[in-house]
């Protein structure tokens, strides 16, 4: 593959073996980006870096989140991914989300990459190789057999040389994205920048974009203009398939382009609430995925609640495969050929993947006679109820001073809640989930050493009233990131994960 061509590659491996490290060894970019992952010392939200190899050629270098509470934020960074680098720890060896993260990378289709045996400087020849033997045992029997192993250690420099020559020899051989067809790029972050505007991120998966061009947003179909094109943080004029993109937007809100949307070229895609793949089942997996299961489905960056519907109305038993329908509780966008996670919803575990044959099938029904009742969990997600994106629009033009929920909304805001964009306040407020982790973010940083906030403290920082700083401290205290004890907020564990529901 010609040098020029870019791919990304991301990391995967358990909590505290040293992702996150490694990347900056390498790149000499720290992904930790926010104040609690600085605090707490690992990956809660996904991070990026740019990395030049000895050819010459670049990677774009995703660094994921390694602790089981944060899988949905691995899996969207992974689904973006060329070539991944697996992170064992020398002193711990491989663990479960070692194992965990390895069955996402092989069921998302991610054709190799290179084992990195990281705090080799920790552990004696007879503990180095004992997790080797551990790496191989994972491996064997599967696509990634006999990838390469190269020993580490971030701490003192020793093998960074010689992973970075691996890195380059597995790209070297890694087929590039389509440049030719049309824009999408699912995204996995959105903020907002004075003067800019709306800004959005992602691996752009297909097509080029440049300063100028129209853009849709699925779901949902709003067009934007894109005010400029930079490619890990340097302008550019034109981001090309496989490239780590950051677009700027006009005519587009932060609420209204977060994780799990895609921008595309307009008209290109269709939106849709089935899913029609071939899935197989992990061989580990606890037990069969059944008829009617209740899921969760990874596609993109989008994390949608759904269920399965097998065939047949079977089962799928650990370590076989077979075509199933998902059918969302909320719209995707999808292409022949794309790869999906599926993940149990209790407990949370991932348990399958595959592939799309059909990103909008015609609904799988059982022969005559026709039921009159169907069972609720195989019934066809009714669709939107009128105003889910007039109202979700009303409440994202303000959105730590949503207007009040009238009594014709109720339908429209409880459609809203259910798919996670938004959540209720009291009796007559609604607020988007994107400012509930503004004022998540806004406690935190208030909150300080002491772990405490008081309502005054949260009006006052974000310029708002009373009442609406008391209804985000109440939908915080519902979510379990806030404890109220007299006039103060404590906070919880949770109030250190992000709030993105996507």
């Amino acid at each position: 593959m010609p040098a020029d061509q870019p791919l990304t590659l991301g990391t995967a491996g358990h909590i505290d073996h040293g992702k996150t490290a490694l990347v900056a060894a390498l790149t000499g970019v720290d992904t930790d980006r926010l104040p609690q992952e600085k605090a707490r010392g690992i990956s809660i939200e996904l991070g990026y870096a740019p990395l030049e190899l000895p050819s010459g050629r670049h990677l774009s270098v995703v660094d994921v989140p390694g602790h089981e509470r944060f899988i949905r934020a691995m899996v969207a960074g992974a689904t973006g991914i060329d070539l991944f680098l697996l992170v064992v720890a020398a002193d711990d060896g491989v663990m479960p989300q070692t194992r965990e993260h390895a069955a996402i990378v092989r069921l998302l289709g991610i054709p190799a990459g290179v084992v990195a045996l990281t705090k080799r400087d920790l552990v004696e020849d007879e503990g180095a190789e004992l997790a080797r033997l551990e790496i191989a045992e994972l491996l064997d029997g599967g696509p990634y057999a006999g990838s390469e192993v190269v020993e580490v250690s971030a701490r003192t420099g020793a093998g960074l040389d010689e992973l970075r020559v691996a890195l380059d020899r597995v790209a070297g051989a890694a087929a590039s994205r389509p440049a030719d067809g049309p824009v999408r790029l699912p995204v996995d972050r959105s903020f907002s920048l004075r003067g800019i505007g709306t800004v959005v991120t992602g691996t752009l998966w297909s097509g080029t974009v440049a300063a100028g061009d129209r853009v849709a947003i699925l779901p949902g179909g709003r067009e934007a203009r894109v005010r400029s094109v930079q490619v890990h943080d340097r302008p550019a004029e034109r981001a090309a398939a496989g490239q780590r993109v950051a677009l700027a937007l006009v005519g587009v809100e932060r609420a209204q382009a977060r994780r799990g949307h895609v921008v595309a070229t307009p008209a290109a895609f269709a939106e849709t609430y089935r899913l029609e793949a071939d899935l197989h089942v992990l061989d580990s997996a606890p037990r069969a995925l059944r008829n009617g299961d209740p899921v969760m489905v990874h596609h993109g960056t989008a994390e949608i609640p759904a269920r399965v519907a097998v065939r047949g109305g079977g089962e799928l038993a650990p370590g076989t495969g077979g075509r199933v329908q998902l059918r969302l509780r909320a719209r995707t966008v999808a292409a022949a050929g794309d790869h999906v996670v599926v993940r149990l919803t209790g407990p949370a575990m991932t348990v399958a993947g595959g592939v799309v044959t059909d990103p909008s099938p015609p609904r799988v029904r059982r022969a005559a006679p026709p039921p009159a009742a169907e069972p609720e969990h195989l019934r066809e997600p009714e669709p939107p109820p009128a105003g889910v994106e007039e109202l979700y629009a009303r409440l994202a033009a303000t959105p730590l001073t949503p207007p009040a929920i009238g009594p014709g909304d109720e339908r429209a805001v409880a459609h809203l809640v259910e798919t996670g964009r938004a959540v209720r306040a009291g009796r007559d407020l609604a607020f988007t989930a994107d400012a509930l982790a503004t004022a998540q973010g806004a406690v935190v940083e208030l909150a300080g050493a002491t772990g405490r906030v008081t309502l005054a403290q949260l009006r006052d920082r974000l310029g708002i009233s009373r009442k609406f700083a008391q209804g985000l401290l109440e939908a915080l205290d519902a979510r379990g990131v806030t404890r109220r004890v007299g006039d103060e907020r404590i906070l919880r564990r949770r109030a250190l994960e992000p709030t993105d529901p996507a």
